[in-house]
């Protein structure tokens, strides 16, 4: 592994972690690098999930040290995506990619109409809803996205923002939190899926987790300094460009490939 690999690897995890802490699809970053460095796209996709946990963690022990995270909630979503997330990354699916990157755009879509147009009602929080118990229709939700995290993991922040935020009642700042704790339990099952069967570059991994850790830190304390408005804005210039690329308008690996 040559000096520049080294570089390319920890600025992209950078990129990496930043973009997954404050809302989601980072990983199209570092998947696409990791796939231009000469990684299999199989391998690829285990060995980035090196860069996650480490990211998530790092996430998760910023927001709680800030005392912006309901470790409660968060752990009582995460047990159904954690089961989730054993289905997803042991039963093959056969998925159609170019039906779930348009419903993947049109759910960005939908969500970024809310963020636009709805704020007072979705950014802010709702209370009556973060008092609530957990509903069945929670549980189903989270676990279908668990599944989609064991399998794929690129865009699930989206998915659970959208569920933590329009479900739970969140505020943008808080769902991040609950988020990157969910998403932390997910990624270390699969990964260690991934470790039995014998699927991850280490090196590759350990490098660009130098760097989507320093990443999630700058991205966690940004996300609390500056509040729900920047966490607003940087999500919706994130959605407008991962939508054009699911959409096939752009094409965002070929982009970074390109560079």
């Amino acid at each position: 592994m040559t000096y520049i690999e080294i570089i390319i690897l920890i600025v992209a995890g950078i990129f990496t972690g930043f973009i997954n802490t404050l809302a989601g699809g980072g990983s199209i970053v570092s998947l696409s690098v990791l796939m231009f460095l000469g990684l299999p796209p199989s391998v690829a996709n285990a060995t980035n999930r090196i860069g996650v946990a480490v990211q998530t963690f790092t996430a998760v022990a910023s927001f709680k040290k800030q005392k912006v995270l309901d470790q409660k909630k968060a752990l009582l979503l995460a047990i159904p995506a954690v089961l989730g997330s054993v289905v997803g990354a042991n039963i093959a699916i056969d998925i159609n990619d170019k039906i779930f990157e348009n419903a993947f755009a049109i759910i960005m879509i939908f969500m970024l109409f809310f963020i636009l147009f709805k704020p007072q009602k979705y950014l802010y929080g709702r209370k009556e809803l973060i008092k609530k118990k957990i509903s069945i229709w929670q549980v189903i939700i989270f676990f279908c996205i668990g599944i989609y995290g064991g399998f794929i993991q690129v865009g699930i922040g989206y998915f659970l923002l959208a569920s933590i935020v329009l479900g739970a009642g969140y505020d943008l700042v808080k769902a991040n939190a609950i988020k990157v704790m969910i998403a932390m339990f997910i990624t270390i099952i699969a990964l260690i899926i991934f470790i039995i069967n014998g699927e991850i570059r280490w090196m590759y991994g350990i490098i660009m987790a130098i760097g989507t850790m320093a990443g999630a830190m700058i991205a966690s304390k940004l996300a609390v300094k500056k509040g729900v408005n920047f966490v607003r804005w940087v999500i919706i210039v994130l959605i407008v460009v991962f939508s054009l690329h699911f959409l096939h308008i752009i094409n965002l690996k070929d982009l970074i490939q390109g560079i």
